[in-house]
């Protein structure tokens, strides 16, 4: 098992596929890609608590990789939103906002999946605001294929989107380069702390009008991978997922360094929230939830077209 380390993709020597005409570089040695990704599986996730906490058993040695060598690709999702658009890799987490632009290359995963009951990413600002008064205000954005900037242009119009990197949003709304800033990750736990104003939490916000759970992140495989590739993904994410659950205290302590420096019960706190019985599996609720989200960005016209939903190991 190869070590999985924050921002670097290896034994891969380059980051991304590398493919030369059919060929790549793998452990310093031009091979053929066909030959090279046969039992090596790239599968991205992102440095934060709740991904680490899901894949402990994977990168640590703790569950069966049914012969496959799990090779870890850590960066953050927005980067591996943009690679999975490229279909760069074997399997990935990505934004669940992103999935109807890769559904050609990729299936679902069942498990794995972050999901939000009654909470979710948070619209903040210095002061009070409602979000109809977000109109013709610019709004810190923490990518444009994050689930959460599709669920805010649902549930708010007419604002201006400043890209920026997820962890830069608070101090821009701070500093006043922002009239109010898009929240993900442990921000949505912390910003009251700060000084921070709720407009809206989009994850209550979906709750309320559908009664549905909110999927933010996916795990997808590649289609290239075929039937058994995509079934052994299954099994060892699902796998992963049940040890850290069963060892929570090991896992978390693993996650930890991902954390971003917070305490291990905020670390603790975040991770609960999305790593629980929805992540082992989906079930009828996180399908129909993908369906409704998609369906309302199509008659947004924020996606092109509602993808069919090709989910592995999905219960109904």
């Amino acid at each position: 098992m190869a070590e999985w380390q924050p921002g670097i993709c290896v034994p891969w020597i380059e980051m991304g596929i590398g493919d030369r005409n059919g060929y790549i570089v793998y452990n310093g040695v031009l091979i053929k890609h066909s030959e090279a990704v046969l039992r090596v599986i790239r599968i991205g996730h992102s440095p934060d608590a709740d991904d680490a906490f899901m894949f402990y058993g994977i990168a640590n040695g703790k569950i069966d990789l049914h012969g496959y060598e799990f090779v870890g690709v850590v960066e953050d999702i927005e980067s591996l939103n943009k690679r999975a658009l490229k279909g760069e890799l074997e399997a990935t987490a990505i934004s669940a906002a992103v999935y109807p632009r890769v559904a050609e290359n990729y299936r679902i995963l069942s498990c794995g999946a972050s999901v939000g009951r009654g909470y979710g990413p948070v619209v903040v600002a210095r002061g009070g605001m409602s979000p109809e008064e977000l109109r013709g205000k610019r709004v810190a954005i923490p990518g444009p294929f994050t689930t959460a900037y599709l669920l805010l242009q649902i549930y708010a119009s007419g604002f201006e989107p400043v890209q920026m990197s997820f962890d830069a949003v608070l101090d821009a709304v701070t500093t006043g380069q922002v009239d109010a800033g898009l929240v993900i990750h442990e921000g949505q736990i912390t910003y009251e702390g700060m000084g921070f104003i709720k407009v809206i939490d989009l994850g209550e916000a979906w709750r309320t009008d559908t009664g549905l759970p909110i999927p933010l992140g996916l795990d997808v495989v590649h289609r290239g991978l075929g039937d058994d590739g995509a079934q052994a993904c299954f099994e060892v994410l699902y796998n992963s997922i049940r040890y850290a659950l069963e060892h929570e205290d090991e896992a978390l302590d693993y996650a930890m360094q991902f954390g971003r420096g917070v305490d291990k019960e905020t670390c603790c706190r975040f991770v609960r929230m999305y790593v629980n019985q929805d992540t082992v599996q989906m079930g009828v609720e996180g399908y129909e939830s993908l369906m409704r989200m998609y369906k309302l960005a199509s008659e947004r016209n924020l996606i092109s077209s509602v993808p069919p939903l090709d989910i592995i190991g999905l219960q109904k």
